[in-house]
């Protein structure tokens, strides 16, 4: 199980100015993009980032927490607006007749012709969209719904990097969240 948890903000340089924490580090001995530690971890005294990479740290039992921009929440005027743009549902057959407007949408934007052609109608096909635009699903794309559904899930990275589930509906609420904003 991997031990580490991402949260979406508008801007994490923000929040890091408050949090004492120290950047992850990947195999490769550069910062993380994201992740970070905040609690205690060996630290390089040169780079001032993790002195064992992510990985390491995490079969030594370190947790790391990834803090990742989502310039789209900067669109989200209040609490109540959010809930109602989450509650509302998106226009999903726009995805398909618009390429213009698909191509604004955050985490999507760049498959529009995918989109056209798979034509994903709510958050569950959203979120395997999302999962099959990865390396390790992309022999999924333009597969009948039932088929990636019998696959997309499964845990099988071995063709490359995956997106777990959980992160992948969290990212389809924020691309129909998006939908709603662009509609506005």
């Amino acid at each position: 199980m991997s031990a580490d948890v991402d949260i979406d903000l508008p801007d994490r340089a923000e929040l890091l100015k408050y949090i004492k924490h120290i950047p992850a580090r990947l195999e490769t001995g550069k910062p993380h993009n994201s992740g970070v530690y905040v609690t205690a971890i060996p630290v390089d005294p040169v780079t001032n980032i993790s002195a064992i990479d992510y990985n390491t740290a995490e079969t030594r039992g370190y947790f790391k927490l990834d803090f990742l921009n989502m310039s789209v929440y900067k669109l989200v005027k209040s609490p109540e607006h959010y809930a109602d743009l989450l509650d509302k549902e998106p226009n999903w057959s726009r995805l398909c007749t618009d390429a213009d407007w698909a191509q604004q949408l955050v985490h999507v934007g760049n498959y529009t012709a995918l989109l056209q052609a798979m034509k994903p109608d709510n958050i569950q096909r959203m979120a395997a969209f999302i999962s099959i635009i990865r390396p390790g699903k992309s022999h999924l794309q333009n597969k009948p719904w039932p088929e990636v559904f019998a696959g997309v899930w499964d845990g099988d990275d071995s063709r490359g990097y995956t997106f777990k589930k959980s992160h992948a509906l969290g990212y389809a609420m924020l691309v129909a969240l998006h939908m709603n904003l662009l509609d506005e």
